[in-house]
């Protein structure tokens, strides 16, 4: 089992769960984070962290595997993120929203840390 960031995360990006990862195995994109499923020693320390709840093991929430697939794909490709940032400004008016990564999804790496 790992832990896997899933839909409630993009544009809201909040990233409190960086902050308590004692292997720092999040990975950042424009919009949204991503945890390395090879680098996650599964300890779990992180899915409480989350104010949204995006936060899951791989075992539940991912029936077909999309959100391991997700977070494997871009956490070989964007940096790395060990320090707790800003939400974006307007986080907020995301948190309960759903279908988030099909409409607002990017690609894009963030700055990493």
């Amino acid at each position: 089992m790992t832990y896997i960031v899933t839909d409630a995360c993009v544009r809201c990006k909040y990233t409190d769960c960086v902050e308590v990862c004692p292997v720092d195995c999040f990975y950042e994109g424009e919009n949204f984070l991503v945890i390395h499923p090879d680098e996650c020693i599964d300890c779990g320390v992180c899915e409480p962290e989350c104010p949204v709840e995006a936060i899951k093991p791989d075992t539940e929430d991912d029936p077909d595997g999309k959100w391991l697939e997700v977070n494997s794909k871009f956490a070989e490709i964007w940096p790395n993120i060990t320090v707790k940032i800003d939400p974006p400004s307007d986080a907020e008016q995301f948190d309960t929203e759903t279908g988030k990564f099909e409409k607002y999804f990017s690609e894009k790496p963030g700055k990493g840390s």
